[in-house]
């Protein structure tokens, strides 16, 4: 009996939710996490050739601490030929 009532809320509430994808941090859609991702990516580029170097503390305070722009950003500068560092060397460089 109470398993029966436990499913009927269960899926009335999967009834009550919004199918129209999901918002991240400030509302913003995957797409335009991305997008931003990008966008500090192209920004960040230069100054990391020209500076040898950037800390992750230093992405995530340019990031306005969004962990998803974060991760993207990450992701797309390893995409674009930069050595991301790792837990013991969080710092991100141009690799040569």
């Amino acid at each position: 009996m109470i398993m029966v009532f436990t499913l009927l809320v269960l899926v009335e509430y999967m009834d009550s939710c919004s199918s129209g994808g999901t918002a991240y941090r400030h509302g913003k859609t995957y797409e335009e996490c991305k997008q931003m991702a990008e966008n500090f990516t192209a920004e960040l580029k230069p100054e990391i050739e020209k500076n040898g170097n950037l800390l992750w503390s230093e992405l995530l305070e340019k990031v306005r601490h969004d962990e998803l722009v974060y991760k993207l950003t990450l992701k797309y500068l390893r995409r674009d030929g930069f050595d991301i560092g790792n837990n013991k060397m969080p710092e991100i460089k141009k690799i040569c």
